[in-house]
């Protein structure tokens, strides 16, 4: 069975100081990306697409693209200020791309099959990718709504000392699927608690074990005509604030949900989740690399 791993690679990396997504952690000069794609290998998926800035195509192609394209097909999107809908102007100096939902749909002439997203800067863990392709090979298609997963991570194991961090913070139904999803952009630990800031409240302290969303989805390819469908009304409605809004999957999928479009299974992992969001957070990821390393994890060069 053929899948894809999409991964989102666009973010600016403005908090970590560079493009941390060609940053290594490893002893061979390893990237992120590299561990999770070796990952992905081993849980069936066949297929990455990079999606990315057109501006650095070629040093994703010469630092990652080029030395794994032996061992899965690569192919590469780039996200476009201007692949959103007729009508909607974005201003001239934005910088920052529009949110990951509208990344998505980059890669839609290229992925036909079942497929995950996760970020390039995150370390997810071997035990995500297989429970995806796991959810992803069994899927039937004879069923009334479309059929979504999410990796549903416990958010003390989601968190940096180094700053705050944006999280999908979940609710599920008694059988595991998600019903309420909302983005918190920054969240952190304060007071030896958890807590998120809201312009609007101020600081407001949230259960260290909720369960919330990495940006670990897997998919079909009906997304992308339901992202398309959902976006002109988001950004007609944010259109005062068209040079800082986001459209973001966790946004999308409460939409879609609230509309009765899909079903949204949260599998949950107690793993530990590690990323590089500012320059301080690398050293950790480092250790924990090496410590996966030395317990055979990982080869010692993948």
């Amino acid at each position: 069975m053929k899948m894809t791993l999409v991964i989102l690679a666009a973010g600016m990396g403005n908090r970590y100081g560079g493009l941390k997504q060609i940053d290594p952690v490893g002893k061979n000069g390893e990237f992120i990306i590299d561990y999770s794609i070796y990952d992905a290998i081993q849980a069936g998926f066949n297929k990455i697409v990079f999606i990315i800035k057109e501006e650095n195509l070629e040093v994703f192609q010469q630092t990652i693209g080029n030395r794994i394209s032996n061992k899965i097909q690569v192919e590469y999107a780039f996200q476009r200020m201007d692949d959103i809908p007729e009508g909607v102007i974005i201003p001239k100096d934005r910088v920052k791309p529009l949110g990951t939902a509208q990344a998505l749909l980059s890669c839609e002439g290229l992925v036909k099959e079942n497929f995950a997203v996760i970020n390039a800067d995150d370390f997810y863990g071997r035990e995500s990718y297989q429970l995806v392709a796991d959810f992803l090979k069994k899927l039937s298609k004879k069923t009334d709504k479309l059929q979504f997963c999410m990796i549903g991570y416990i958010l003390k194991n989601t968190l940096t000392d180094h700053g705050h961090v944006a999280r999908g913070i979940c609710e599920t139904d008694k059988d595991g699927f998600l019903s309420h999803i909302v983005e918190r952009t920054r969240i952190e630990k304060k007071d030896g608690k958890v807590a998120f800031f809201e312009e609007e409240t101020g600081y407001e302290f949230v259960d260290e074990n909720s369960t919330v969303s990495m940006n670990f989805w897997g998919f079909t390819p009906e997304i992308f005509s339901e992202i398309r469908k959902e976006m002109k009304g988001f950004f007609e409605a944010n259109k005062a604030n068209l040079k800082t809004v986001e459209y973001l999957l966790p946004s999308e999928m409460q939409n879609l949900i609230g509309n009765g479009v899909c079903d949204v299974k949260v599998i949950p992992t107690h793993g530990q989740w590690f990323g590089v969001t500012y320059a301080n957070d690398k050293p950790k990821v480092v250790e924990y690399i090496q410590k996966l390393t030395a317990d055979h994890v990982y080869p010692e060069k993948l």
